[in-house]
């Protein structure tokens, strides 16, 4: 494995965003504005058959918030390389600078890069999930051999040196062992502490987060006290809470330890009787018809590939409302599709731009029946 590096001179990293802009995959672009992505979101409607849909202005999250980062590790002889992988390549590119990362997460990176030569289980290969909660850094470190006692002792260490809330380790793609936690890990989310599990998915920032939440809540039709929203792909709760403000919440995911940890939130705060979860294969047992009868809104953030066999369920429920959170516009093109063909209009669509210098676009669009 080599380490990639733009085969540019001075001049050029003068003039550039980052000095690994040309050989990092984090960034497509070098001018942030040079995607433009209400075009993007303009596009993916019209496609799916939505024509000059007036969408709302685009959302810029500012630099330097991304608070969650997945970054490669390999060991090269004696050094260590950490950070993101080169695009479309298992090459890594050695970080050393990021204008997307909150700074106080990158500073972690050298000590991170310090912290996996001395371990025994680092052979090769590795990767490290950081998740910025509320009050610092949740480390997890996937390893390629054992976790050894030493490897322990070193990761408590570097867990107090570097004022992390919890550090937990795996070999591969193993359940992680929880090595270290310094404090409670906790996540507040529309004023609900949640304690996420290890290298759990975040919305990338703050900022990002609180534009889609805010997006959502827009796109809810009038409710009545009784009112029941269906929210598929719930995740920890980042729209779960704010929803439930609104009506009773139905949330479906799964990934188990994500409802393990909303389950925990609802009943710790007292909200057992507005928010219920439940574990649910969405790809593999989608929500039925008759599941979501009655619903007054549906609300889901569906994976990367978008809602796939559960869409068709949802377009032939025939709920009034239907509320997309997006980070794919092909994907949304392709589900916003079974939406048109079923009678749906696009009453509202919010572009969001939390991925700055990348071709991807968050949109947050409401569908009525």
């Amino acid at each position: 494995m080599r380490v990639p590096t733009p085969a540019v001179n001075e001049s050029f990293f003068l003039m550039t965003h980052c000095l690994h802009f040309g050989a990092c995959g984090g960034c497509a672009v070098d001018d942030r504005h040079a995607i433009d992505k209400f075009a993007m979101l303009s596009a993916a409607l019209e496609k799916a058959g939505f024509p000059a849909v007036a969408a709302a202005p685009l959302i810029e999250t500012p630099l330097r918030t991304r608070r969650r980062v997945d970054l490669a590790a390999a060991r090269l002889g004696a050094e260590i390389v950490l950070g993101l992988h080169a695009a479309r390549s298992h090459d890594i590119v050695d970080m050393q600078e990021c204008v997307l990362l909150r700074p106080d997460l990158f500073a972690l990176v050298a000590k991170l890069r310090a912290l996996l030569r001395h371990l025994e289980g680092f052979r090769r290969t590795a990767s490290v999930v950081v998740n910025w909660l509320d009050d610092g850094p949740d480390v997890l470190l996937r390893l390629d051999a054992a976790v050894s006692g030493p490897d322990r002792a070193k990761m408590i260490a570097f867990a107090k040196a570097s004022g992390a809330v919890r550090i937990s380790a795996a070999k591969g793609d193993g359940e992680p062992e929880l090595v270290a936690m310094l404090r409670p890990p906790l996540l507040t989310l529309s004023g609900v502490a949640v304690a996420p599990a290890p290298g759990a998915f975040l919305q990338a920032s703050r900022e990002g987060e609180a534009a889609i939440v805010s997006a959502v809540l827009a796109g809810l039709p009038k409710l009545a006290p009784k009112a029941r929203i269906v929210e598929l792909y719930a995740g920890v709760g980042t729209l779960s809470f704010a929803l439930a403000a609104r009506a009773r919440v139905e949330a479906y995911e799964g990934a188990a330890p994500a409802v393990a940890a909303l389950d925990a939130a609802v009943r710790r705060a007292g909200l057992a009787g507005r928010i219920r979860a439940e574990i649910r294969d969405l790809s593999r047992r989608p929500l039925k018809v008759s599941e979501m009868a009655g619903a007054a809104c549906v609300v889901l953030d569906p994976p990367f590939a978008g809602a796939g066999p559960q869409i068709r369920n949802l377009a032939a429920s025939g709920v009034a409302r239907v509320v997309y959170v997006s980070c794919n516009p092909a994907a949304l093109a392709n589900d916003a599709a079974a939406l048109r063909q079923a009678g749906y209009r696009v009453a509202e669509a919010t572009p969001i731009d939390q991925f700055p210098y990348s071709e991807n676009v968050e949109s947050v669009v409401v569908f009525e029946k």
